[in-house]
């Protein structure tokens, strides 16, 4: 599959966009947001202000993922990211995630851009499957996932040592043909969980 495409996908609520240098500082705001911190897998390497501005300035010629950045249409305010990645060309799958910071929160922000970029991969790239893995103890996340027509597929019990606990990582998907019926919004097609 090619993301080399960095595609501007607009919303109700919403733009994505590919990223820019400039945004570094922005991004560097929300990844230390406690809550983020909190819900977003260990990066493999520590983050720095310097480190964000290198990974941000060069997302947008990586043709092997598409990291857009999740902005406010009414303020142009950047509020956090989505990503495909991890794609398997064989089996027209990739991975999904996303992390929003404090101020695009509550407002149904992530919703409509977990729509927007799993919409583009199925219509536009031509993937077969998105993928998500999300903590058990985030019902903000899984609310939004199981609302755009994610399904959970299975639990990895006691996945990962976070705050002094074992935690569970549930995993989720959405195939081409379910995306076909609902687009995103499963409960207004008549579709039900599973």
């Amino acid at each position: 599959m090619d993301f080399s495409v960095k595609p501007v996908l607009t919303g109700e609520k919403t733009v994505l966009r590919p990223f820019t240098t400039a945004d570094a500082d922005a991004m560097w705001e929300i990844v230390n947001d406690p809550e983020v911190v909190r819900f977003t897998f260990e990066p493999a390497t520590e983050l720095t202000l310097d480190r964000l501005r290198s990974w941000y300035g060069v997302r947008t010629a990586a043709p092997d993922r598409l990291d857009l950045a999740v902005t406010d249409r009414a303020t142009g305010e950047l509020v956090g990211e989505v990503v495909l990645y991890e794609g398997d060309p064989a089996a027209r799958s990739c991975t999904f995630r996303t992390l929003l910071g404090p101020r695009g929160r509550g407002r149904g922000l992530g919703s409509e851009a977990t729509r927007l970029i799993v919409g583009h991969g199925f219509e536009q790239v031509g993937l077969h499957r998105v993928q998500l893995e999300v903590y058990a103890d985030n019902p903000r996340a899984r609310r939004v996932y199981e609302k755009t027509g994610f399904t959970v597929e299975g639990v990895r019990r006691e996945a990962a040592w976070r705050d002094g606990a074992w935690t569970d990582e549930v995993l989720m998907a959405v195939l081409d043909h379910e995306w076909a019926v609902h687009r995103g919004r499963p409960e207004a097609a008549g579709v039900r969980a599973r």
